[in-house]
């Protein structure tokens, strides 16, 4: 088992989809388009149980299982679990596979 620190201030985005570059000069050509995930506070770091260290509020600490990595999992306010971010969409044009 480990320990999650959580910060409820800090609301966790996901990349949902991509929009056109306005400037069709400028790289990226596409620039994505975030959205918060309902609920969300963020899973700051990750330490073995029995390593935190003091914090303020309104941050805290939380049990979680030993698989959770900061900033790849969020904590959901609502049912109290730590889930994980979900994977960006995909980048447009891309289709999984590499042409050389």
């Amino acid at each position: 088992m480990k320990e999650a620190l959580i910060d409820p201030t800090e609301i966790v985005q996901v990349v949902t989809s991509w929009t056109e570059n306005p400037n069709p000069q400028a790289s990226p050509k596409y620039l994505p388009v975030y959205t918060p995930i309902e609920n969300s506070a963020r899973v700051a770091e990750v330490v073995p149980q029995g390593s935190q260290f003091e914090v303020a509020a309104p941050l805290f600490w939380t049990s979680c299982a030993d698989d959770v990595v900061a900033d790849q999992w969020y904590y959901d306010t609502a049912t109290q679990q730590i889930i994980v971010v979900p994977p960006p969409a995909p980048y447009p044009g891309t289709t999984g596979t590499q042409t050389v």
